[in-house]
């Protein structure tokens, strides 16, 4: 399911910069994601390029993707609760 949210002009949720809308798609095992805006759709299409030419190996650039990703979803339910239970390990 795809769903909108308001968001700053710097990509932080809850501002009401304009009114903008940035869609959030919901996946059963990890839980609800915010589609990136444009700027770092541009930065994860590089990655893929750079990986794609073998400049940089596919592993790492999984890695640098999906870490990059993760710190933009600061305030995903997922990684709250992995956080939850890696403190609980």
């Amino acid at each position: 399911m795809v769903k909108g949210t308001a968001t700053a002009l710097d990509g932080r949720a809850g501002g009401q910069a304009g009114g903008a809308e940035r869609p959030h798609i919901s996946l059963p095992v990890i839980g609800t994601l915010t589609v990136p805006p444009p700027d770092r759709l541009v930065f994860y299409g590089v990655l893929g390029v750079l990986g794609a030419l073998g400049v940089v190996e596919w592993p790492l650039v999984l890695v640098v993707g999906i870490g990059h990703y993760l710190t933009e979803q600061r305030f995903s339910p997922f990684l709250r609760e992995a956080g939850q239970a890696a403190e609980a390990a």
